[in-house]
């Protein structure tokens, strides 16, 4: 017998499969969700409903754009610098770093980290991709802008050995954020003095 309706537990388990989100809190959001205006569900309905029919993957940097869009707009944009790129684990990586209003180059979103562990490997990632982008866009320098953690290591170590015969600069974002830290989660200083001391490797 179940002691909650099942349109309720539906929402609960539903809830429970995010990411920090454990039992209590799902039961309080889906309890909140039924005592508030039905608008707001369906608000969120539609929002949920949209993000996969309304945003898509630039095939260029892989970084997210509206459905309606080619190409991410960061890309396109002439006042951007393409022969500079920042490499980062995934697309919230660059709403942190547009943040800080200090880099004026373009973007490639690897898609992950190298790890073993997790059954990542090197060939999930767009390296080959950003290894075209070099060659096509005349690129001078590959600022890897990835987290400090070993997964992040041994992905720049990777990268660095695909890009060994280009002539193109790899630096590193500098050691002022703290290892294991996502960038998505670094600060708007922290991220600003990275970028302004990253180091060549």
């Amino acid at each position: 017998m179940n002691i909650l309706p099942k349109a309720l537990e539906d929402a609960i388990d539903a809830l429970n499969g995010l990411p920090g989100v454990g039992q209590r809190s799902a039961e309080r959001y889906a309890y909140h969700l039924l005592k508030s205006d039905p608008l707001k569900s369906e608000k969120i309905s539609h929002a949920l409903d949209d993000l996969h029919k309304e945003i898509s993957y630039c095939p260029v940097t892989f970084a997210l754009i509206d459905s309606s869009e080619e190409i991410s707009p960061i890309y396109t944009d002439p006042k951007r610098d393409k022969k500079t790129v920042a490499v980062v684990e995934d697309a919230f990586d660059i709403v942190a770093i547009e943040r800080t209003g200090l880099f004026k180059g373009t973007y490639h979103v690897l898609g992950g980290l190298i790890s073993p562990i997790d059954g990542v490997g090197p060939e999930m990632l767009h390296i080959p991709e950003l290894a075209k982008r070099i060659k096509n866009d005349k690129v001078k320098e590959i600022i890897l802008a990835i987290s400090s953690s070993v997964e992040g290591e041994s992905t720049a170590h990777y990268i660095l050995s695909q890009l060994e015969n280009t002539k193109c600069s790899v630096t590193r974002l500098a050691r002022g954020l703290p290892v294991g830290l996502d960038i998505e989660y670094a600060d708007r200083l922290t991220l600003s003095r990275a970028f302004e001391g990253r180091q060549s490797l």
